[in-house]
């Protein structure tokens, strides 16, 4: 990695993900080089162009639609290409179609950016991350799937409403596939160290809170993305978010516990299959996984969520 006054981001894809995530990271500032690339080529320049015509309201970021020679030296390479889930599709729908496309990407990319750490945001993310660890020779620790970043983020959200207290407070995160099979690891969940439902009963004749529907919210946390695809056609704000927050926690250096996806090694007793738990990110990657202590009950839930992306990874071709 560079020092922080050289920070260059490839995204690839300029699709609404992959524009969301290069506005953001040219507002906030994390990135001061963009390159953007598309297969529409003029899909890119004009997203490009809406970008950069924003400029002087933002400070000191170049902006360019570029192909992979221009991405040279990328410090992070981010990628959203492939086809978008559509109302009804599941994630793990998509896995032969972008895989293909993720087979025609990776000797491209790589080629020009061999040392840069990639992100993979493209659905379904579990198995695309795993797929970029076969056909490429990238350092695993610098392979990160978004996994259930956003997941979390949304099971934060939900109970900090709930419990009328800063997310900050919040201690919670999904675990296993960003998709149908991942679940909540409730023992692990806190507000400032306090169980919640501790939490919820020291609270009891002050200020009365309803316990969490645990069911409810693990129901809202895996159809939060359908139903705003229900609604709007798409999703990519949160998930553009998340993937700058992942970029920040990189370029600052300051190591970072997140649920990303990334390849299992025998924690857990799973081997060979990408999924989220908690791991440490910082300036080269993924440092180290976080061992949580499950519950009997919480560990067949992500052994199950692995079962179920294994069945998928074993009838694609990559």
């Amino acid at each position: 990695m560079k020092n922080n006054d050289m920070r260059k981001v490839t995204i690839i894809g300029a699709g609404n993900v992959g524009a969301t995530i290069a506005y953001t990271l040219a507002i906030e500032g994390v990135a001061n080089e963009i390159v953007m690339i598309d297969i529409k080529k003029e899909k890119a320049e004009g997203e490009v162009m809406d970008i950069a015509q924003g400029s002087p309201f933002f400070l000191g970021t170049e902006i360019i639609a570029g192909d992979y020679p221009d991405t040279v030296g990328s410090d992070i390479v981010i990628i959203t290409s492939g086809a978008a889930r559509k109302p009804g599709q599941t994630r793990l729908d998509l896995a032969q179609n972008n895989v293909n496309v993720l087979g025609s990407i990776a000797p491209q990319i790589t080629a020009y950016a061999p040392n840069a750490i990639y992100l993979m945001v493209s659905n379904p993310v579990d198995v695309m991350t795993y797929v970029f660890h076969k056909i490429t020779n990238v350092p695993e620790r610098h392979i990160i799937g978004s996994g259930t970043i956003l997941d979390t983020a949304r099971l934060r959200s939900y109970l900090a409403d709930h419990f009328d207290i800063s997310q900050q407070n919040v201690h919670a995160f999904v675990f296993g596939e960003h998709g149908d099979s991942s679940f909540i690891p409730w023992s692990q969940a806190n507000i400032s160290c306090v169980n919640i439902e501790q939490y919820r009963h020291s609270f009891s004749e002050q200020r009365p809170i309803s316990p969490v529907d645990q069911p409810a919210v693990e129901r809202h946390v895996r159809s939060s993305g359908a139903e705003i695809i229900s609604r709007k056609g798409a999703t990519f704000y949160a998930v553009a978010l998340a993937a700058v927050h992942i970029c920040k926690c990189i370029f600052s250096g300051d190591d970072t516990a997140m649920t990303v996806s990334s390849m299992m090694h025998g924690e857990y007793g799973i081997d060979d299959v990408c999924l989220s738990t908690v791991k440490l990110v910082g300036r080269d990657g993924i440092k180290a996984h976080i061992p949580a202590e499950l519950t009997e009950s919480e560990n067949e839930k992500l052994h199950h969520s692995a079962e179920c992306l294994r069945a998928v990874i074993d009838q694609i071709e990559y």
